[in-house]
This record gives C-alpha cells, sequence and structure tokens, in this order.
C-alpha cells in the first residue's frame, strides 16, 4: 500500500484512499507508531461517497476513531486535490457533519461545523474552564503566562470530561495555544479544533475580534475568522513524504 504523509501546523498525518470502507483501528496504531511505524498523530482513510467528494475515516494514533480534526482536514483536501479525488474547492463527510474546503497552492481553508458551548463555567483547582464542541469536545481556560499549562493536570481533566484540553493566552489581539489531546494522550505541536475552541470563546468574551492570528506550540501561524457563525481557519499544509509499505 501506498502512503502519504502530511503535517499541518505541527499535527502530523498518514493518509491514503481505498473503495472500501473498515474498521483501520489497528491499522492507525501500527502506522502511528513513532518508532515502529510511519508516526504521526493520526490516520486519515478517503473513501467514496454518493454526493459528496468524499468521505473520510479519522483514527487518533491509539486507534480510536475521533469526530473531527481541525487540521486534519486541511491536510486531507491537500490530498485530495493532489491525487485528483476533490476539485480545490471541495465538500467531504467527516463524523461531525460536512466540511468544506478550498486549497490554495499549499494554503488550505477549512470551514468548521457550528461551535458549540457544552459548560459555561467549570472550576478546577482554581482556574475557570469552557467547555466546548468544535467538531470534538474541548475544556478551554485562558492564562496571561502560556507556560502554566501542567500536563499531568491537563492529563486528569482530559480524562475526567473526555476531553481535549487547551490553554490559551491573548497578546495585542493575537492568541497562543498549547493542547492535550485526547487519543493522542499527550500534548501535541498543534490542534485546529482547539485553537478554534480557544478563538471562538475568546471571541465570545470580546478578548479577540472576528478574525485572529492564533500560534500554536509549533510556532505555525493559522489565521481563523468567524463568518455568519462558522469558524473558518486558513494556514499552510506540507506533504513530508509518499512511501509504499
Amino acid at each position: 500500500m501506498t502512503v502519504t504523509k502530511y503535517t499541518a501546523n505541527g499535527n502530523d498525518f498518514v493518509i491514503f484512499h481505498t473503495f472500501i470502507k473498515r474498521d483501520f483501528s489497528d491499522l492507525a496504531k501500527t502506522l502511528c507508531h513513532r518508532q515502529e511505524g510511519v508516526g504521526a498523530d493520526g490516520l486519515i482513510v478517503l473513501i467514496p461517497h454518493a454526493s459528496l467528494d468524499f468521505e473520510w475515516c479519522f483514527y487518533n494514533a491509539d486507534g480510536s476513531s475521533a469526530e473531527m480534526c481541525g487540521n486534519g482536514t486541511r491536510a486531507c483536501a491537500h490530498y485530495a486535490l493532489s491525487n485528483d479525488l476533490a476539485p480545490a474547492k471541495m465538500r467531504f463527510l467527516t463524523l461531525a457533519g460536512e466540511i468544506a474546503c478550498k486549497v490554495d497552492g499549499n494554503r488550505v481553508k477549512s470551514d468548521l461545523t457550528p461551535p458549540k458551548i457544552l459548560d459555561d463555567i467549570i472550576v478546577e483547582n482554581g482556574k475557570s474552564w469552557w467547555l466546548l464542541d468544535t467538531g470534538v469536545p474541548h475544556l478551554v481556560s485562558f492564562d496571561a503566562d502560556i507556560n502554566n499549562f501542567d500536563i499531568l493536570e491537563a492529563r486528569e481533566l482530559r480524562h475526567k470530561y473526555n476531553c481535549n484540553v487547551n490553554i490559551a493566552s491573548i497578546e495585542e489581539g493575537h492568541m497562543r495555544v498549547r493542547t492535550y489531546e485526547r487519543g493522542v494522550e499527550d500534548e501535541t505541536l498543534a490542534c485546529g479544533t482547539g485553537m478554534a475552541a480557544c478563538f471562538y470563546r475568546a471571541n465570545q468574551e470580546g478578548k479577540v475580534s472576528d478574525k485572529s492570528m492564533v500560534k500554536p506550540t509549533s510556532g505555525d501561524e493559522l489565521f481563523l475568522a468567524l463568518e455568519n457563525g462558522i469558524i473558518t481557519f486558513t494556514g499552510d499544509v506540507r506533504k513530508v513524504f509518499v512511501t509504499t509499505l
């Protein structure tokens, strides 16, 4: 089989397409293993769809399936266009719903599913958190110092609320975000839906405008906007390599 490795704002993915829909969870664990496989945060498999350009099956590195992955949508869209599976403007199905993407060179814009606030204020360890859904559930908290991110605390909250955990800082209208990802079970270099959740909560509180630049741990810039209740985010993706296994 031939697979392609992509990176998008620090998240990396193994991607391939097939005509058969099946359970790829064991394959995901094998391919995503950092020491014994290709190494990635997730596996994306594209399969045909009757009315949309395609459907994807997304798996975390631990083999669990996920409803959505923001940076994954952008890498997936670039792969689809590069392999003549979809036009530059495309729509495809995820477990969270339909996603629209536009590819312009190595820059890809994705429109996420409508954000939802699941719980307005949660107090844990003296901090205020908000639980949101931007395709997958995210806990969000704000801190002036982005370094105040306790991995052990994040891991506990991830299991308690079965969600991803994010901390964000705001500087001159821009944001920095760190994320502990469910399914990877560690802090990752970036998380698109996590950045979207932080951006949406900050926008609702008037801390950022309807357009903002966000930097994850990788340091790559991602541009988020709120348009008619939909979060869009735009950034570069990179094809790392293609290999036959």
